[in-house]
């Protein structure tokens, strides 16, 4: 059940990740966001991995991704990650400068959790994430 095989390997590697734009600027919208999505989604691929689930939030990004076990998943979001930043300094920071945008957007490090039987309470986890922000701002401004 939704496993996958190489030569003499059978695998089901799951990691939930996430990463954060540099100095957690909310860049993370309109035109970006509907790009930058699409744009994870063939890098991901390039390196033999899936996204299961993402979500693009304003300062940060959720992902559950399966990556084969013959690539580390360092390498595997390393990857996205630096090649993402060029997209967005070649496609976005000639249009808008005082975005603040650059070859390094995004802050080193990222988060990862493997996944294992708890996958849907994840997946909802990531699905729930923008709903939640929202909430946790509205209380911030009412305190």
């Amino acid at each position: 059940m939704g496993e996958h095989s190489l030569n003499h390997t059978r695998w089901a590697c799951k990691y939930h990740i996430v990463w954060i734009p540099k100095c957690r600027r909310q860049a993370l919208y309109d035109e970006l966001r509907v790009e930058l999505g699409k744009v994870l989604r063939r890098l991901a691929e390039q390196k033999g991995c899936n996204i299961l689930e993402g979500h693009l939030l304003r300062d940060h990004i959720h992902m559950l991704v399966e990556v084969p076990p013959k690539i580390a998943v360092s390498d595997a979001v390393g990857f996205m990650k630096g090649k993402s930043a060029i997209y967005i300094s070649r496609n976005f920071v000639a249009q808008n400068r005082r975005t603040g945008l650059s070859q390094s957007f995004w802050a080193r490090g990222f988060y990862v959790s493997t996944v294992g039987r708890e996958e849907e309470v994840i997946r909802q986890y990531i699905r729930n994430q923008q709903e939640e922000d929202e909430r946790v701002e509205r209380l911030r401004r009412w305190g």
